[in-house]
């Protein structure tokens, strides 16, 4: 089943709607040029599941998604009671303000409810409980639950009794899916081409990724995501100080993709031939974060190609200069802001609301 979002309820043109964020502000709706439907079966077939990596998300998923969230983002179908009744548990085994707040905007501006658990000391885990017995008490509790903590392991061990979906926040240094769908929605906004068509090689980009994907959560996600657009990516070139910056999981996927890798420590060097900078600020390494070094810094004063872009998950420390912020080269903002648009778009489809909310049965 298809719907066609041309011919529903009225909505102001996205150009129109106040806007508040500096840099780009690519237009949502472009999402919908090249491909004028959203495609419910697809969408279906992620509710009830868990988003636990982003290897759940083939291309297709990722695409009907980020249309979906289009809708959501432009106003176009309404959902403001769509969650009513429903209750999201968002418990934060780690310090968190951007997931865990977007997460919760989404929930309440969809209708629904949320518990909240912000600090680990407050909870059975100090008393030694089992993330094992946490996930079996959260069954009585929510209807979804987004999980951030420390342990790699910790998504893994509270969905053994879990019944309910369960997203991963971000689990120490291993993946942070749904900042990867931030990510991605932002730059296919920004070039819907990319998911869409088929570019000729001397218009393929070439993509940089300032970090180590072996133990930054937000970067192995984002890479995972990057992968499944190869046919229009021609190289993605890894910037670390680390000479295995990849490690042996991660290396073994990227090996399989057509993309040529290229790996450097020079960033400066670098920036002439990239179409797309993700920044990053920090790598979870044991049992703490570290900042990455001084030598890898973005301002306005760096040689980058003039129509560049620049991504950051936010955060950040003195690697991205403010100078940068209102440029055309700023997609960071518009990629923090419509965070709220993907996981709203998720919530919806884990919890099986996306067909009533197409349907138009929250508009009045």
């Amino acid at each position: 089943m298809v719907v066609q979002p041309a011919s529903q309820v009225t909505h102001t043109p996205y150009e129109e709607l106040p806007g508040n964020v500096l840099g780009l502000r690519p237009d949502p709706q472009a999402l919908f040029n090249h491909s004028p439907e959203v495609k419910l079966d697809l969408l279906k077939e992620l509710t009830g599941k868990s988003v636990l990596s982003a290897y759940v998300f083939d291309k297709q998923k990722l695409l009907e998604l980020f249309k979906f969230a289009a809708l959501l983002q432009t106003g176009r179908f309404p959902a403001s009671r769509a969650l009513t009744g429903k209750i999201l548990a968002a418990a934060f085994f780690e310090p968190s303000t951007r997931t865990r707040l977007s997460f919760e905007s989404a929930m309440l501006r969809l209708g629904g409810e949320t518990i909240s658990v912000a600090d680990a000391k407050t909870t059975g885990v100090a008393k030694g409980e089992s993330l094992r017995d946490i996930g079996q008490m959260f069954n009585s509790y929510a209807d979804i639950v987004v999980v951030r903590h420390t342990e790699q392991n910790a998504v893994q061990l509270l969905s053994e009794y879990l019944r309910v979906p369960l997203i991963n926040g971000g689990n120490g240094s291993d993946e942070h899916p749904t900042q990867a769908l931030a990510d991605w929605y932002a730059l296919l906004k920004w070039r819907p081409e990319i998911a869409f068509s088929k570019l000729p090689e001397d218009k393929k980009l070439h993509l940089g990724i300032v970090g180590t994907p072996g133990n930054m959560r937000t970067v192995k996600s984002f890479l995972i995501m990057a992968l499944l657009m190869h046919e229009n990516i021609s190289d993605i070139t890894i910037i670390s100080e680390m000479a295995d910056p990849l490690g042996p999981e991660i290396k073994d996927f990227c090996d399989k993709s057509p993309i040529s890798f290229k790996f450097s420590n020079d960033l400066q060097g670098c920036l002439g031939d990239l179409d797309i900078i993700y920044m990053n600020s920090i790598a979870f390494l044991g049992d703490g974060y570290r900042h990455l070094s001084s030598n890898f810094v973005l301002s306005s004063k760096s040689p980058l190609k003039k129509d560049a872009v620049v991504l950051h998950p936010l955060a950040r420390g003195p690697e991205l200069d403010i100078d940068l912020d209102d440029t055309p080269h700023n997609l960071y903002f518009n990629q923090a802001d419509g965070a709220v648009f993907v996981r709203q778009a998720l919530l919806l489809t884990m919890l099986g609301r996306v067909e009533t909310v197409l349907q138009g049965e929250y508009s009045s």
